[in-house]
C-alpha cells in the first residue's frame, strides 16, 4: 500500500505539467490562442495562433498541425494517435434578408424601378456575423437593367471581431399590384364583409385582368360565385346585393296611364334593386320580365304598346 501511494505521488507532478487536447472548441473571439485548444498549456496559454474561423464556419486541427503547434509553444504535450484532432467552431447569426433587400430597394427605387417591386434573389446565401456584435450593411455599385429589371450589386457587411465581407449580389425585380383577397371561404350569394378581405400586393404576372384592387370595390356587394380562402375577387362576380330572392313571392306592379294592376307573383331569379328579373304571376302562371324596386316588390317593365298590353294581360288573373 506505502509502495502504490509512493508511485501515485511521483505521478501526480507529472500528470500536471501535462497538457490535454480539447477535441471540440465553439470561440467567440476573432484571435485563436494556444488555450483555447489545450488544457493546461502552460505559460505560453495566451499566446495568439492567427484568426478565428469566420463566424458560422469551422476549422480542423490534425495530429501533424497540432503536434507542430505545441512544439513551437513550448506545450507539454504530443499526439496519441494520427486520429488527434481539434475541432474550431465559432457561431454566428446570419444577416437578415429583409435588410438587404431594403436597402437595395432604395438604390434601385433611385434608379427608376417601381418601389412596390418584389425583390428576387435566387442565389442568396447570407453572410454570417458574430452573434453578439452589432453590424452594419450597406450596398455598392448597384447597376438595374431594363428591359428585364435584372440588377447587381456589392454587398458590404462590417461588424466588430471580424473582416469585412464583401459579396456580389445579383436578382431580378419583379412588378407587383394591389388585389383584394378573401379571408374566408365565401359561398353563392353572400355579402361581403370588412372581415372577409385583406389587401395584399401580387406579382403582376400571376393576377389576372379585371381582379377588384381595393377593398371598397367589393365590401357590402354579392357573390355571384363562391370564394376560396385566399382567392381574389374578379369584379363581373360581384354586384349589388339581392333584394329579391328565387322563388320569394314578390307583389307584381304595371303603372301605366290610366292603368294601375296588381297581383301576386314569385321571383324565378334574384335580383338587386334595378335588376330585371323574370316572374310569375301565380294567378295566370304567366311569366313577365319585371324591375326589382324593393324588397319584394317588382314592377312591370314598360316597352312598347303591343309589350305593355301581352304584360297587362299576363297579369290579370
Amino acid at each position: 500500500m506505502r509502495a502504490l501511494f509512493f508511485l501515485l505521488m511521483l505521478a501526480a507532478p507529472a500528470a500536471a505539467d501535462t497538457a490535454f487536447l480539447r477535441p471540440q472548441v465553439v470561440i467567440d473571439d476573432a484571435t485563436l490562442r494556444v488555450q483555447d485548444i489545450f488544457e493546461n498549456p502552460g505559460a505560453r496559454g495566451a499566446a495568439p495562433l492567427g484568426a478565428a474561423p469566420q463566424p458560422g464556419r469551422r476549422i480542423v486541427l490534425e495530429a501533424a498541425q497540432l503536434a507542430a503547434i505545441a512544439r513551437a509553444q513550448n506545450v507539454p504535450w504530443r499526439p496519441t494517435s494520427q486520429n488527434d484532432r481539434v475541432v474550431i467552431e465559432r457561431p454566428g447569426r446570419p444577416v437578415p434578408r429583409p435588410e438587404v433587400e431594403t436597402l437595395l430597394r432604395e438604390e434601385l427605387t433611385r434608379l427608376g424601378l417601381d418601389e412596390h417591386a418584389e425583390i428576387e434573389l435566387p442565389q442568396w446565401i447570407a453572410p454570417m456575423v458574430p452573434i453578439a456584435a452589432l453590424h452594419q450593411t450597406m450596398v455598392e455599385g448597384v447597376v438595374l437593367e431594363n428591359p428585364g429589371n435584372r440588377f447587381a450589386a456589392t454587398l458590404v457587411v462590417m461588424a466588430d471581431g471580424m473582416a469585412t465581407i464583401r459579396t456580389r449580389i445579383a436578382g431580378r425585380a419583379v412588378p407587383t399590384v394591389p388585389v383584394v383577397i378573401a379571408t374566408r371561404r365565401l359561398a353563392l350569394g353572400d355579402v361581403i364583409a370588412a372581415r372577409d378581405v385583406r389587401e395584399i400586393r401580387q406579382r403582376a404576372e400571376r393576377v389576372r385582368p379585371g381582379m377588384a384592387e381595393r377593398a371598397d370595390q367589393v365590401v357590402g356587394q354579392e357573390l355571384r360565385r363562391p370564394i376560396a380562402v385566399d382567392g381574389a375577387f374578379p369584379m363581373v362576380d360581384i354586384g349589388p346585393p339581392s333584394i329579391v330572392a328565387r322563388n320569394q313571392p314578390v307583389m307584381l306592379l304595371l303603372d301605366a296611364p290610366g292603368l294601375t294592376l296588381t297581383a301576386q307573383g314569385r321571383a324565378m331569379e334574384n335580383g338587386a334593386r334595378g335588376a330585371t328579373v323574370p316572374v310569375m304571376n301565380l294567378a295566370s302562371r304567366a311569366i313577365v320580365e319585371g324591375q326589382v324596386i324593393g324588397p319584394g316588390r317588382v314592377r312591370v317593365a314598360i316597352g312598347s304598346v303591343p309589350t305593355q298590353t301581352a304584360n297587362a294581360a299576363a297579369l290579370r288573373p
